[in-house]
């Protein structure tokens, strides 16, 4: 049964690093949408070379974003890619792949003896 709590994601960071993220963020927006408005109105104007720029500073809005989402929550992923290689690790196909391998290093083993045993075999590494 589910409890009406929210879940709680401890992977993902909290506090005054989380602040710091956000202050981080705000800052971005603060510098980077009228930058948009002023180049889009000298773009408007006449001035061809601020067209790049109405472009970029939306770039640079997204991409403030995308970094703000991935430090807030880089602990998460981390998490989920330790969940899945513990779930390869502990699945059948795994033990599978071990006694295949085990067999594998058995005839490796079996043909260096072979070879060690063989006088008209190839020399072996000294």
């Amino acid at each position: 049964m589910v409890s009406s709590e929210k879940v709680r994601n401890p992977e993902r960071i909290r506090g005054r690093p989380a602040l710091r993220f956000h202050v981080g963020l705000i800052l971005c927006l603060v510098i980077c949408i009228p930058a948009f408005l002023f180049e889009l109105s000298r773009a408007l104007g006449g001035n061809s070379l601020s067209w790049a720029y109405v472009f970029e500073w939306p770039l640079f809005t997204g991409f403030g974003f995308y970094m703000w989402w991935k430090l807030l929550h880089e602990g998460s992923e981390d998490a989920k890619r330790r969940t899945r290689l513990q779930a390869a690790a502990e699945s059948p196909a795994s033990q599978e792949d071990a006694i295949r391998l085990d067999a594998w290093n058995t005839y490796l083993a079996q043909l260096h003896r072979e070879s060690e045993d063989d006088p008209n075999g190839p020399p072996s590494q000294r």
